[in-house]
C-alpha cells in the first residue's frame, strides 16, 4: 500500500464513518477480510489513475 494514497488526516476522518467489521462465521468463514485502510487505498488508487486505465490493466 502506498502511504501517500491514504494520509493520516484522511484516515482519521474516514475511519469513524465505516461500519464495524462483521463477525466471521465458524462453519464457512470464506476469505479473510481486507483491512479497511487497504481497501480505501485501492479505491483512491483507481480514482487517481482514472477508470479507463484501471480497466485496461485488468
Amino acid at each position: 500500500m502506498r502511504a501517500d494514497l491514504v494520509p493520516e488526516g484522511l484516515w482519521e476522518r474516514v475511519a469513524p464513518l465505516l461500519p464495524p467489521a462483521p463477525e466471521r462465521r465458524h462453519r464457512h468463514p470464506g476469505r479473510l477480510r481486507v483491512p479497511d485502510r487497504v481497501a480505501l487505498a485501492d479505491v483512491m488508487y483507481v480514482l487517481s489513475i482514472g477508470p479507463a486505465l484501471a480497466l485496461s490493466t485488468a
